[in-house]
């Protein structure tokens, strides 16, 4: 039988600053530190895959890069995508796309840590 890939597993953002970036996740998005990380990353404990913020990776350079992870889309599941929008707004997140219901439920899109688009989304 041939091995075959069954599914994401773990998530990460390539970030310049990972402490900066790991405060934005715990601070707005409400994210908490798992018990342990790998030296260069933060681990959140998330389910039901793993999401880090992370040093980039050797080759990857993110100056020159317009918006990074472009052509990625990484939804995120919320308990509530309409409170969560007004409190990333509130708190003067940059918005990229305002609360709209998709067949995923209410959902909208922000920019996370350095600029990554990240959508939420949930009831």
């Amino acid at each position: 039988m041939t091995a075959t890939l069954l599914g994401p597993d773990f998530l990460a953002l390539q970030v310049r600053d990972v402490e900066a970036a790991a405060a934005f996740c715990e601070k707005h998005l409400g994210l908490r530190r798992a018990p342990a990380s790998p030296p260069g990353a933060v681990v959140f404990a998330t389910e039901p895959v793993a999401f880090a913020v992370r040093e980039p990776l050797p080759g990857v350079e993110l100056d020159g890069a317009a918006r990074p992870g472009l052509g990625v889309a990484l939804w995120f599941r919320t308990t509530d995508a309409q409170e969560l929008h007004d409190q990333l707004s509130a708190a003067g997140v940059t918005i990229l796309s305002p609360p709209q219901d998709t067949p995923f439920g209410r959902a909208f899109t922000f920019a996370g840590p350095e600029g990554y688009a990240l959508t939420a989304h949930g009831s």
